[in-house]
């Protein structure tokens, strides 16, 4: 497939779920009343808290407000891929954008990308009224923390597509965005892991989101040099080198023995 016609399907896709967005306005504004307030919660969690905790050096509320703001932003970033595989089996129409002359695994990561886009505008709002309403000291590098976006991407992608190979195989891909959601705690999400038992420190290091969280608390919070994140953005390319080679060949197979044993269509 050329670049241009990706490109092309690409516009379509995002064309098609602006217009569904647009509908559904409303939605937006709700969006924003639960982001203040979820803010405002964690504004006042950490006033009770008191200022001594200071996780990782940070004010806690900076260290809630990225690390909830952006694992929220992966974990969505993974549904949305298994949301395709299951709207598109409600609907009966998996089975006839199989055989289009795009290859699934792309036409899956087409259908998911605007879901991607307007979940970086929430994290984007979330992060920016952190700041403007409650003066959450943010002292970006900005390259660096575009470094660890982009590979966090990569790697909630290919965490997606095995959500939705899940989903062809044996109808619960849910199960995998339940795991993922259920380890927050070993994610350093709303607190330090170092006050993780060794154990289970040592599994939290098997967690890509661990590192996606840390990499852009040190891009974001203490505007650490590219030679202090360059360990992260190692540690996700190697998560990526080997999650989306690996998703794209189990989402291949599942999706030809769903096609040999005609289950392509349950849900």
């Amino acid at each position: 497939m050329s670049v241009s016609t990706l490109l092309d399907k690409t516009v379509a896709i995002a064309r098609r779920d602006l217009l569904t967005a647009v509908r559904y306005r409303t939605g937006f504004l709700l969006g924003g009343a639960g982001a203040i307030t979820e803010l405002a919660a964690f504004y006042y969690l950490s006033r009770a808290v008191g200022p001594n905790f200071r996780p990782e050096g940070e004010q806690y509320f900076c260290f809630l407000v990225v690390g909830t703001g952006f694992y929220t932003f992966l974990l969505m970033g993974v549904h949305a891929f298994l949301q395709t595989v299951q709207e598109a089996q409600r609907t009966g129409t998996l089975e006839v954008l199989m055989t289009t002359s795009t290859s699934p695994p792309v036409l899956v990561f087409l259908s998911a990308i605007s879901a991607f886009t307007a979940n970086t505008f929430t994290l984007a709002f979330y992060l920016a009224a952190g700041l403007a309403l409650f003066g959450a000291p943010f002292q970006p590098n900005v390259g660096a923390a575009v470094a660890v976006f982009l590979l966090s991407v990569v790697v909630a992608g290919a965490l997606g597509l095995l959500a939705a190979a899940l989903q062809l195989a044996i109808q619960k891909g849910s199960a995998l965005v339940w795991a993922l959601g259920s380890v927050w705690f070993l994610t350093g999400t709303m607190f330090p892991v170092s006050t993780l038992p060794k154990p289970l420190r040592y599994v939290s290091e098997l967690i890509p989101v661990t590192h996606c969280l840390d990499g852009m608390r040190l891009a974001l919070l203490e505007g650490a040099p590219w030679s202090a994140v360059v360990q992260k953005l190692v540690i996700l390319g190697l998560f990526g080198a080997v999650l989306v080679p690996s998703s794209l060949l189990v989402f291949s197979w599942t999706l030809r023995r769903a096609r040999l044993q005609g289950t392509l269509s349950f849900y």
